[in-house]
């Protein structure tokens, strides 16, 4: 059973690291690599970059483990391409760049899917998701709607989606005639919502399956969701990799798999089939 309970921000405080994974991520013994090595940042293994602070689907438990829903899927798939699988903890702000650099082959982070970032990399779309607003248990300030958040300090993770669209929503208030957001800026989502649980902000913005994870822990309540919804991705820097794993991400729906796994985590899959889209 996956240990949900609260991650250890230290964990995160040293920036990149190689996140330490068990016996179950090396390539399976005799089996031939799908992607040739020129396509690897790194001979045999598929190097991933992800943001650990986001229960359930991707964040660090009390035995300092990268696990969850995204972690799992990334390393099933380097398993199906008999590749090792390799994780880079890093801020979401490092991670375009990072790709672009050669640094990690695969942004495994539940990255937000627009057009402008499909000229940028190759992406496979394959998780519905939205933005969502948590606050206290109690909810205190009765947020019901948008209008309810004019003029309070909302926290939100730097350089993301859901910093473009709160900002969107604070300019949408203020052209109504309402006072705009108080929007207050983190590293990531941990320590946004750190900020939340500390009384220095009213209300912090992420996605749906993090603040349902929130509440369920009678954390924080998630008082608004399903804001803009938008497919999340898996993103490359090569054509040849990403097209291998949408292929191989399809032999895991055809056989099973990625549906148990989504079932268990209660995610809601992208239209099948998968498919790399993005530069030509």
């Amino acid at each position: 059973m996956i240990d949900r309970r609260p991650l250890l921000l230290g964990a995160l405080a040293g920036g990149l690291l190689v996140a330490a994974m068990p016996a179950a991520a090396q390539a399976p013994a005799g089996c031939t690599p799908r992607v040739a090595n020129s396509e690897l940042v790194k001979a045999g293994t598929l190097v991933m970059s992800t943001n650990p602070t986001l229960p359930p689907l991707q964040f660090v438990n009390q035995q300092g483990q990268l696990v969850g829903m995204r972690i799992e899927m990334g390393t099933e798939i380097a398993r199906r391409l008999c590749l090792a699988a390799e994780y880079v903890r890093i801020e979401f702000s490092a991670m375009i760049p990072g790709l672009q650099a050669r640094r990690w082959d695969m942004i495994n982070t539940g990255i937000f899917y627009t057009e402008e970032r499909a000229r940028l990399m190759h992406m496979i779309r394959y998780e519905n998701q939205a933005v969502a607003v948590s606050a206290p248990m109690a909810n205190p300030l009765n947020i019901r709607r948008i209008d309810d958040l004019a003029g309070r300090a909302v926290a939100v993770e730097i350089g993301g989606f859901e910093e473009r669209r709160t900002r969107e929503l604070s300019q949408d208030l203020q052209n109504r005639g309402l006072r705009p957001l108080n929007i207050r800026t983190f590293d990531n989502f941990a320590v946004a919502f750190q900020a939340l649980r500390a009384g220095q902000v009213e209300a912090a913005v992420s996605i749906d399956g993090v603040a349902k994870e929130y509440q369920d822990r009678n954390e924080f309540a998630r008082v608004l969701y399903g804001l803009f919804p938008t497919p999340v991705s898996v993103a490359f820097r090569s054509k040849a990799l990403a097209d291998e794993v949408a292929k191989v991400m399809n032999e895991m729906v055809a056989d099973g798999w990625l549906t148990r796994l989504f079932e268990r985590y209660g995610a809601a899959m992208f239209d099948r089939p998968f498919r790399a889209v993005g530069p030509s």
